[in-house]
């Protein structure tokens, strides 16, 4: 039975979608093609009715995940914000966390269509962390991205040093805890003032 346009184009976002999740998961050279397809539904074969090669279907999937992170920080208070990205769930949840943590160093040794998919993801992230309501929000345009640039940078690097360690490893948890506790300070320098003063009187 010939397969209409609607369905290929639903088939497509499907494996779209589970790249995305073994990606994360399992890093760009931990899946192969037939395995991915198998976890798919679909055969080996259908890859390349959808996908010119692997690399393309890498890039697609990265834009999938950081849309879903952009999404869920658009318009999201940054102290939540913070909590939620620096907590031990989302360090656990690798296959369904942020694709920049999971994947940013397979990133850098990939072809430069995938690369380039992250720093359009990484200004789409920077985007959904200045856009109106949230705190990072100011009046000058340039301090706030460098704001929001040292605030993602922190966040995502202590993910990554966390997922680093042996689940069970107290500095695991020490690091997310600092970082977060450092981040979360820094949104707030008027706080951290007026409790400096209070500690000084």
């Amino acid at each position: 039975m010939k397969v209409t346009k609607a369905q290929a184009q639903a088939n497509r976002a499907h494996v779209v979608e589970t790249a995305s999740t073994l990606f994360r998961e399992h890093g760009y050279d931990g899946v192969g093609v037939a395995d991915l397809m198998a976890a798919a539904g679909f055969t080996h074969g259908g890859f390349y009715k959808h996908f010119h090669s692997k690399t393309d279907l890498m890039a697609e999937s990265a834009a999938c995940g950081i849309a879903q992170t952009a999404a869920l920080s658009a318009g999201v208070d940054m102290s939540e914000f913070v909590r939620v990205y620096l907590s031990r769930e989302h360090r656990d949840a690798r296959a369904t966390g942020c694709t920049m943590a999971a994947l940013g160093g397979d990133a850098a040794r990939q072809p430069e269509a995938v690369r380039a998919t992250f720093a359009e993801g990484i200004e789409s992230l920077l985007s959904a962390v200045n856009s109106e309501g949230t705190s990072l929000q100011g009046t000058d345009p340039a301090e706030t991205r460098a704001k929001s640039l040292d605030m993602l940078a922190h966040a995502l690097g202590a993910v990554v040093l966390s997922r680093a360690c042996p689940d069970d490893s107290p500095l695991a948890d020490e690091i997310l805890s600092t970082c977060r506790d450092k981040i979360l300070a820094s949104l707030s320098p008027s706080t951290t003032a007026s409790t400096r003063r209070r500690n000084t009187a």
